[in-house]
């Protein structure tokens, strides 16, 4: 019992975190791969244990090289990323296919993009929207965005602003920042079987934008900047918005700043 109330346990206290490590090393040790991939994900994170990628890569090895796909993902990332290991987008692509063969939806979807940017793979969209595809039918948010911006773009897929409006909104109501943007510019414009509606627009974007999104703050400062939309003229909460994509590098309000305030 001990051992189940530590794997499914929320956030641990001090002692509670020593002891997890504890019983996870001495798993670990013993080739419970489930054991290596938590010891890894503490590494990973310091929790309970200085961070420390190398060893987080170390133990998601031994658990990926038996075939434990949330290992496969974690090692493919940290080759993305150059965590622990040198960065190295053939072996990240490599780690996220083992995985994405078993189902593992994130790996689908990483998979996916590193075909659609040929990052240690060939570029090819049909083979990038056949993973996203996958990850999305599994209810992943990203993967159903990206499968949306495939439609949008008609990259890999004929174009088609209605499966376009179909996958983001289903991200969107996953709570997905640039799914809700993108479902928000489909109704400013009237795409993909919906009507104009620039109210909708505006509820889309501001549901990005209370979420960091730079682009939907930015089209929200200039919807508070011109009035109309739904929305009254106001001038301070235009500049408001515009500070927020500012804050996060977005050029163009930056140069709305200097112009108008």
């Amino acid at each position: 019992m001990v051992a189940v109330a530590l794997l499914c346990g929320g956030g641990m206290a001090n002692g509670q975190g020593v002891e997890a490590v504890k019983l996870y090393r001495e798993k670990a040790e013993q080739g419970h791969a489930w054991a290596q991939h938590k010891l890894g994900v503490m590494y990973a994170n310091g929790e309970s244990v200085p961070q420390d990628y190398a060893e987080a890569v170390k133990w998601y090895r031994r658990a990926a090289e038996q075939g434990y796909a949330a290992s496969q993902h974690n090692l493919g990332k940290r080759y993305y990323k150059g965590q622990g290991v040198p960065q190295d987008d053939v072996e990240a692509a490599k780690w996220y296919r083992k995985a994405a063969e078993q189902g593992y939806a994130k790996s689908q979807n990483d998979l996916g993009y590193m075909y659609d940017h040929g990052k240690g793979v060939p570029q090819d969209d049909v083979e990038a929207v056949k993973w996203f595809r996958k990850a999305a039918e599994q209810g992943l948010a990203r993967a159903q965005c990206n499968l949306g911006m495939s439609y949008a773009e008609g990259q890999g897929v004929p174009q088609s602003y209605n499966h376009a409006v179909k996958w983001y909104r289903k991200a969107a109501e996953q709570g997905f920042a640039q799914a809700q943007l993108n479902l928000g510019v489909m109704y400013r414009y009237g795409r993909g079987g919906v009507r104009q509606d620039y109210v909708e627009a505006v509820k889309w974007y501001l549901k990005a934008a209370e979420q960091g999104n730079a682009k939907a703050q930015y089209n929200l400062g200039n919807r508070y900047y011109n009035g109309g939309y739904g929305l009254t003229r106001d001038s301070s909460e235009a500049k408001r918005w515009y500070q927020e994509a500012a804050e996060q590098g977005h050029a163009g309000a930056k140069r709305k700043l200097r112009e108008r305030y």
